[in-house]
């Protein structure tokens, strides 16, 4: 699908570009890659992979790339292939690498009880439906509709996994799309940007994501800040674009402009 930048998206970029430390955070699934049913085969669209190491290429310092994702940080590192340097925020905000030595995520003894519970409790769903898979994540677990076929098998999957685990003493649910996780250290991608303004300390922030939980990050933008859309549906971004292919107009033409 072609795509042209609209004139006011165009001028927020301009806006964005002219501003000395600038905080770049995107999202990975629907986002920077497109939905795939075998979450483990999601990669970069080629234009966006492109366009990303060029912003990287610029060997601007006040540009800090990040990556905002329920996605654990080892799934960014071998699947979003990241430049050097690149922030990686995974688990929706539960896992932070800054560097080499970020430590990793601790959970307590009840958090991981609560964890291990959630696992048994989707496979266990999972195993009485055909092409329903369970992946597993750091501080939980997500229960995965993609592959079925029938809408109304999908929404009876998820149905179940909910009050399932609404049963679980710690677990604190995410809907997505085809989607429903559950995690144990509950954090938002809208805390996990907030945590980046306060580190970090840029004049400006741009955030793009696709799903229902990336609307917490859009939720913390404001002024001169950009929060993109990617794709249908609801949203409290201040932009839009029609699909993940898209985004690569967008961070090219901030390329430009910087």
């Amino acid at each position: 699908m072609s795509f042209t930048l609209p004139k006011d998206l165009h001028q927020a970029l301009e806006t964005l570009a002219s501003k000395k430390k600038v905080l770049m955070c995107l999202d990975f699934d629907g986002c920077v890659a497109e939905l795939v049913a075998d979450a483990y085969s999601a990669a970069p669209v080629p234009a966006n992979g492109e366009a990303i190491d060029r912003i990287a290429a610029l060997n601007d310092s006040d540009i800090t790339l990040a990556y905002v994702s329920g996605r654990p940080i080892s799934d960014l590192q071998r699947q979003a292939s990241p430049p050097a340097g690149t922030v990686l925020i995974g688990s929706h905000g539960a896992e932070k690498h800054m560097g080499p030595d970020s430590p990793g995520l601790q959970l307590t003894r009840a958090e991981e009880a609560s964890r291990e519970e959630i696992i048994s409790v989707l496979q266990g769903i999972a195993d009485e439906h055909d092409d329903v898979w369970v992946e597993h994540k750091p501080a939980g677990a997500a229960v995965h509709v993609r592959h079925v076929t029938d809408p109304s098998i999908q929404n009876a999957v998820l149905s179940e996994a909910h009050a399932a685990l609404a049963l679980i003493d710690g677990a604190h649910q995410k809907e997505g799309k085809q989607i429903l996780e559950a995690v144990v250290r509950k954090s938002t991608k809208g805390e996990a940007i907030e945590e980046l303004r306060r580190d970090l300390e840029p004049d400006v922030v741009f955030f793009a994501g696709d799903d229902v939980t990336d609307e917490s990050g859009f939720a913390v933008l404001s002024g001169d800040d950009v929060s993109l859309k990617i794709g249908e549906g609801d949203t409290g971004a201040r932009f839009r674009v029609p699909e993940p292919a898209s985004l690569a107009e967008v961070l090219n033409a901030f390329a430009d402009l910087r």
